[in-house]
């Protein structure tokens, strides 16, 4: 039995962070993930800069590492109407691959690595986690998305939450399409479902395109995905007859999440735990936050479980990103009915969608 002084079941952003800060204060962390890395996770790829900011990530730095492409521009429609161009005269946040980017966030995390490895087992014996059988640790920090096994060991019941389902696709386009492609490099299409309870993207990455369409509503998710699509081919953003290989995947927003956060000597971050952003849906940067406050609870617990404060854990989260489970109620009939008019100007587009809702400027969940 190999020992450490923390497990963390999740390689993403959420477990590389916590990793990170683990091992700046000399803990070994081990981090086991199903996936081998670099792997593609569905994601638009998009980082706010307050992600930069916690991550302490320079930009030109990490561009020798991976593509990280500024974003200046932004596209935004409701489905089926005309779309406000809104352009900025600075970068005001980034695209990433998601490949990449957890790639390079966990080899610098400075903790072990088990990839490719599927977490089989989860036993609490004598005070302390096991995993598989072959690793034990004190504390135990599940990072692993959505479906993580410890989120699962903890009680969480994925198929009865009202998480959001979403599908995208993540492609090269050739040479010659990119240079004929409408939407610039840089520039982000953002597009709502008409009754606002779900949006589709399209994030221009210098020669890449991210597309997915994303929705509380699952059953809408295809006809939408599909309406999307086409309009992004009318525009000829998505060259014709380009038929992208999608990836499904689910997360919980803020509003609904009501997943327990912690355990004796374990605590949930990230998509985990149910923190993407009501807003937006925002995943990385509520994961990187809760990946480092999760660290610091238990920096604070000195390896000992029965010290590990996960009542002050889950007050530091609420701090950080807003309550969880307040609940989230549709748009109106008049709600839906005055956006058609406000998705016509460019100020409340930009104020209101753009600037408070997606990169989170004076905006409060």
């Amino acid at each position: 039995m190999l020992r450490y002084d923390v497990i963390i079941v999740g390689g993403g952003p959420a477990g590389s962070s916590c990793a990170a800060r683990l091992a700046r204060a000399g803990m070994e962390a081990l981090v086991v993930d199903r996936a081998l890395f670099p792997r593609d996770k569905p994601c638009a790829g998009w980082i706010t800069p307050q992600v930069l900011e916690r991550l302490e990530l320079d930009p030109q730095q990490y561009a020798r590492h991976g593509l990280i492409q500024p974003v200046s521009g932004f596209r935004v429609s409701l489905l089926g109407g005309r779309p406000l161009q809104l352009d900025y005269p600075q970068p005001v946040s980034h695209a990433i691959r998601r490949c990449e980017f957890d790639t390079y966030l966990l080899a610098r995390s400075g903790a072990r690595v088990r990839s490719g490895c599927e977490v089989r087992s989860i036993e609490r014996r004598g005070g302390r986690w096991v995993i598989n059988g072959e690793w034990e640790a004190p504390v135990l920090v599940g990072a692993g998305g959505h479906f993580c096994p410890v989120a699962k060991h903890l009680g969480a019941k994925a198929a009865e939450e009202g998480a959001v389902a979403a599908q995208e696709a993540e492609f090269e386009l050739p040479p010659e399409q990119a240079a004929r492609c409408p939407l610039p490099p840089g520039c982000v299409d953002l597009c709502f479902a008409p009754d606002l309870e779900g949006y589709g993207w399209c994030v221009r990455k210098n020669g890449w395109l991210n597309v997915g369409f994303g929705t509380l509503r699952h059953r809408a998710l295809k006809p939408l995905l599909e309406r999307y699509l086409g309009q992004l081919r009318r525009a000829g953003i998505l060259p014709e007859g380009c038929r992208p290989s999608l990836r499904g995947h689910a997360y919980l927003l803020q509003a609904v999440s009501r997943r327990p956060l912690y355990g004796e000597g374990v605590l949930l971050a990230g998509d985990a735990a149910g923190l993407a952003f009501s807003s937006s849906g925002e995943g990385i940067l509520p994961a990187v936050v809760s990946g480092q406050l999760a660290a610091e609870a238990v920096l604070a617990a000195g390896l000992k479980p029965e010290r590990l404060d996960g009542a002050a854990y889950a007050r530091a989260l609420e701090a950080s990103l807003g309550p969880r489970g307040a609940g989230r109620k549709p748009a109106a009939w008049w709600e839906r009915l005055a956006a058609r008019f406000a998705f016509r100007s460019p100020g409340f587009v930009r104020r209101e969608v753009v600037e408070k809702r997606f990169l989170r400027r004076n905006f409060s969940e």
